[in-house]
């Protein structure tokens, strides 16, 4: 009995697995999708990043060169006094997408930060404002001014711990608070 449960989990296993590990770029169409609809990528391959941290990326910006490119290529290995700015500036972002300046370059991402904030209070405000509306009771009478005023001149009336306390802080003589 063992045996047969065993046997059967792993070969829901194997099935399972199987695709997983499997490293053929080929794919079974699913659910009607063509394979081509999101290719593969190679991460073991050097990847391009703009980052302030790391200046110099593993791959240069741009792999496939045109023809204007590659004489471009050409000249460089020749001396760069002979080369124009636009030159220079066109064999610098063969490598790189940004420069250094920009990369450094203030976003406008606070703005959206900020603004999702704001949709996040203004959401909460109005569930506070539901639930004090509609799920909780009403305040009871005991917050009200005028129990309160009540309930301070019962405490004084009953001279409640006239030593230390509530009481010797009032003068009875001038009915007012020391």
């Amino acid at each position: 009995m063992l045996r047969l449960v065993s046997g059967r989990v792993s070969g829901l296993l194997a099935r399972r697995v199987t695709p997983a590990v499997c490293t053929s770029s080929a794919r079974p169409a699913s659910h009607g999708h063509a394979p081509d609809v999101s290719p593969a990528v190679d991460m073991s391959r050097p990847m391009y990043w703009d980052r302030r941290d790391v200046p110099l990326p593993d791959r240069p910006f741009r792999d496939e060169l045109s023809a204007g490119d590659k004489s471009l290529k050409e000249k460089e290995k020749g001396s760069w006094k002979q080369l124009s700015n636009e030159e220079k500036i066109a064999l610098y972002r063969l490598s790189f997408n940004q420069t250094y300046a920009e990369m450094k370059r203030p976003s406008a991402e606070w703005k959206t930060v900020l603004g999702g904030v704001f949709i996040f209070l203004g959401f909460t405000g109005l569930v506070v404002w539901w639930q004090r509306v509609y799920v909780y009771p009403p305040a009871p009478r005991t917050f009200d001014p005028e129990w309160q005023q009540k309930q301070v001149q019962r405490m004084l009336d009953m001279r409640v711990n006239p030593v230390e306390g509530f009481s010797a802080k009032w003068d009875y003589e001038k009915k007012q608070w020391k």
